[in-house]
């Protein structure tokens, strides 16, 4: 058996970049969940992949909901990572958000959004593994600086050479 412990700190090397998921509950309130879990998967057809925990608050919402908005976090938005992270009803309190053009609750200053539709969700042991059919891509007028996640810890992707 593989030691629960050294298995999260032996991930936890592996530098990635930081997404929020966000859909709309039932009642038209915003809802999602922090994911460093996320990959692109095809482009013909366009799909994306990530992996929610089956113990998060929002993973039901999001799969009854059928359509996402993928956030790429800037380096900005430490505030969005911690909040999305969390438990509870009000997670984005005090955070800018709009409803896009799709219906999706997207969250302002990403470094990039990704608009989809459920296309496919698979079991992968305590996550699920959701599939996005790729709807809208979204980047800002102006570059941003992305987040990444490594060992625990959130910060600025160093300007690369």
């Amino acid at each position: 058996m593989i030691e629960p412990g050294i298995y999260k700190e032996v991930m936890g090397s592996f530098p990635s970049g930081v997404t929020v998921i966000t859909c709309l509950d039932e009642a038209g309130g915003i809802v999602g969940i922090t994911a460093s879990a996320f990959s692109a998967l095809s482009i013909d057809p366009a799909l994306v992949l990530f992996c929610p925990n089956y113990a998060s608050d929002s993973y039901p919402l999001l799969c009854a909901s059928k359509k996402f908005a993928i956030h790429l976090l800037s380096a900005d938005q430490t505030a969005e990572a911690y909040a999305f992270a969390g438990k509870g009803k009000d997670k984005a309190k005090g955070i800018d958000w709009h409803l896009s053009e799709l219906g999706n609750p997207l969250l302002s200053k990403a470094a990039a959004i990704i608009e989809c539709e459920l296309w496919r969700e698979y079991d992968g042991g305590d996550h699920a593994i959701i599939v996005g059919a790729v709807k809208n891509l979204i980047l800002p007028e102006t570059e941003m600086t992305p987040m990444v996640y490594h060992r625990g810890k959130l910060g600025a992707l160093p300007t690369l050479a």
